[in-house]
């Protein structure tokens, strides 16, 4: 970082002896304390704005505060703000219904996380198929949350670095390669865990062919499939779900992140045959559901179908692409645009991390993954002003740029 750069991103000594004290060093930050957000923009609390092309790490699809969640989220506060799911509330039954009509019709679970979403639904796999059965195929590359459930089925070994023994019964197999799940499916597989993009994989998209295929290996020898959907779902790729660019449906599909408009919420939502396996007793969460989740979850979609967003996150696709696919062409460490909606990944030949500290110093908020993936998760509400000048500082910092 320069020194100008340092002088206006210098974190207060207030605020990093708080950390330093009391908060657990597991997390590498960025000196930065961020104090407010409005859409794609941010401030820290020396004044300055950043314009934010990774709001919320995935989860702030509507941008920092969309106001209908916000007004949401205040009225129900105001009224009753947590009971446990012995009861039941209007808006989770009105948001359970609402994802369903905008899905394959089946039936949610509610919980916190995308890691809690995948653990249900593992659990929910080994629970609806015969005992024998309990193996569940995952794909390298892959990302499915760090409980030790969701680590296990996670496909990449730098997450498994001393803390093993993971939880058996998961086999893995390649991203895109349809011949090898074939050969690993035996008599004691339950199902197919699989991110139809795989987002902290690098955005990386499987052939045509893949999703479809994995369907039908599924049916061949009656597997469940399960979509992880944490970050494609909820219009982030111009379609409420991921799987609606394909002509096949999963048998379970998970959610997070975008799904509460910033608001932590999570939800699996499984077939109305297969969603029964998950009795009462096996599987809870505490806070799932809870009417502050659920009501966010209903201004979300409420939201993003007054405003057209799903068209909107086409349209700003199509932008981005405009942008950012010359690129590839004009810089030799620049190989390839990946892009689907709003999940961004452009892929270097170079570490990206120091792309990313160029950008933060420039006030652009961006993310790396994989080493060597520059990843944009921008908002459906980003303005076409917003979107040219990230992309223009983004762009100048690439062209300027002296690999090492």
């Amino acid at each position: 970082m320069s020194t100008a750069a340092s002088a206006t991103t210098a974190l207060s000594p207030k605020i990093a002896d708080l950390f330093d004290r009391y908060v657990i060093p597991n997390y590498g930050r960025f000196p930065v304390t961020l104090v407010r957000g409005e859409g794609s923009r941010v401030w820290d609390d020396a004044g300055n704005r950043y314009l934010d092309f990774f709001p919320g790490w995935g989860c702030s699809l509507l941008g920092h505060c969309p106001p209908p969640v916000v007004q949401a989220v205040q009225e129900q506060a105001s009224q009753l703000i947590h009971v446990p799911n012995t009861w039941y509330t209007e808006a989770q039954g009105r948001w359970a219904q609402l994802l369903s009509d905008r899905s394959f019709g089946g039936q949610a679970f509610f919980c916190n996380s995308g890691a809690e979403a995948n653990e249900a639904a593992i659990k929910l796999a080994r629970l609806h198929t015969p005992k024998p059965r309990y193996k569940i195929i995952t794909f390298q590359g892959g990302f499915h949350g760090r409980t030790y459930g969701a680590t296990s089925a996670t496909a990449q070994p730098k997450y498994h670095e001393g803390i093993g023994p993971l939880l058996p019964g998961f086999v893995y197999a390649p991203y895109g390669d349809l011949a090898t799940v074939k050969a690993k499916v035996d008599d004691e597989t339950a199902a197919i865990l699989v991110e139809p993009i795989q987002g902290e994989g690098g955005i990386r998209q499987p052939p045509v062919d893949f999703l479809p295929g994995l369907r039908q290996i599924a049916d061949e020898n009656d597997l469940l499939l399960i979509f992880d959907e944490v970050q494609t779902g909820c219009g982030r790729t111009g379609k409420w779900f991921a799987y609606q660019h394909t002509e096949i449906t999963p048998d379970i599909m998970t959610l997070a992140k975008s799904l509460c408009g910033g608001i932590a919420g999570a939800a699996l939502l499984a077939r109305k045959e297969i969603a029964p396996s998950l009795r009462p007793g096996m599987h809870a969460a505490t806070f799932g559901g809870n009417p502050i989740a659920a009501r966010a979850g209903i201004a979300t979609i409420e939201m993003i179908e007054a405003d057209n967003l799903l068209e909107r996150a086409a349209q700003l696709s199509a932008q981005f692409t405009r942008h950012l696919a010359p690129l590839v062409e004009q810089l030799p460490f620049v190989t390839e645009l990946r892009i689907q909606g709003l999940m961004i990944g452009l892929e270097l030949c170079i570490e990206a991390n120091p792309i990313v500290q160029q950008c933060l110093d420039r006030r652009l908020l961006v993310n790396c993954t994989q080493g060597n993936v520059l990843r944009l998760l921008p908002a459906m509400t980003l303005t076409d002003d917003e979107l040219n000048e990230g992309c223009q500082i983004l762009t100048s910092i690439l062209q300027q740029y002296q690999p090492q």
